[in-house]
């Protein structure tokens, strides 16, 4: 499975949907999530905005990536 770091303790989905390279924008973001394209640790999510941090796991039609907080991976 791949990993996305992310900066801080936590990300939007949205915004990870952007970082791992699942959709090109926002409004993709938003369509995407809308439809019940994406799960997160195997449950459909339909909040753009919900919180990710370490561990989590973002699936889209079959991929799916690990969230890996840089934060977590130093202490």
């Amino acid at each position: 499975m791949r990993e996305v770091e992310i900066r801080d303790e936590s990300i939007r989905l949205g915004q990870f949907l952007k970082l791992a390279g699942f959709i090109d924008s926002g409004a993709d973001a938003k369509a995407t999530i809308a439809d019940g394209h994406v799960s997160v640790n195997r449950e459909t999510e339909v909040r753009r905005g919900r919180q990710l941090r370490d561990g989590d796991v973002v699936t889209i039609g079959g991929d799916s990536v690990r969230v890996v907080s840089a934060t977590a991976s130093n202490d």
